[in-house]
């Protein structure tokens, strides 16, 4: 049986991008207009869902997991990544925005959905991923340090200040992969139907 890849995003100007780039390089996109809480794919009609920083954006992130698991088929894997709550990107965004502004009391919660990236930001512990991904017959979480973590490339442009500045010049990058590795912002889930 030959594969297929099909794709959704929940704007047509995602679509237009996405198809750009599959043109650029000779491949014949499809691509759809969907919303991952309500997919318009009959049940068990996928082998593989990929899914990288995309479902903690949904309002319902919950019922876009049952989707995920309506469409695949039996014995199918779902690879997905959301964010996690308890990462290094989550502490310097709650010191910058909780405990330096003289709110300590900020939650990561409410740190995630007001500071990182757009608004409404939701991030998960392992134990609530674990809950989130239940109906599935196995699952396997890991964390893994994103550039944000480590303070990598052009991270922290919403957050620009000197003591960014700073911080990225003085940021123990080695230390933290072999101490905090735990503690990164991806939340990496795979998870077998």
């Amino acid at each position: 049986m030959p594969s297929s890849l099909t794709g959704i995003d929940l704007t047509p100007l995602a679509i237009d991008h996405t198809n750009r780039r599959f043109h650029a390089l000779g491949l014949t996109p499809n691509v759809q207009l969907g919303d991952a809480e309500k997919l318009k794919f009959d049940d068990s009609s996928f082998d593989i869902v990929y899914s990288f920083g995309v479902l903690h954006h949904s309002p319902n992130t919950n019922e876009a997991v049952n989707e995920v698991h309506r469409v695949l088929r039996p014995d199918g894997i779902a690879r997905v990544m959301i964010y996690h709550t308890y990462s290094l990107t989550g502490y310097m965004l709650w010191l910058r925005y909780g405990l330096l502004v003289g709110k300590p009391l900020r939650s990561l919660k409410e740190i995630y959905a007001k500071y990182l990236e757009s608004p409404g930001k939701k991030a998960y512990s392992r134990r609530v991923a674990a809950a989130l991904f239940s109906i599935f017959s196995e699952v396997k979480i890991s964390t893994q340090l994103s550039f944000g973590d480590l303070l990598e490339g052009a991270v922290g442009q919403r957050h620009r200040g000197i003591l960014l500045s700073i911080v990225k010049n003085i940021w123990p990058r080695w230390m933290l992969k072999k101490m905090f590795k735990n503690h990164g912002l991806l939340l990496l889930i795979e998870a077998k139907k």
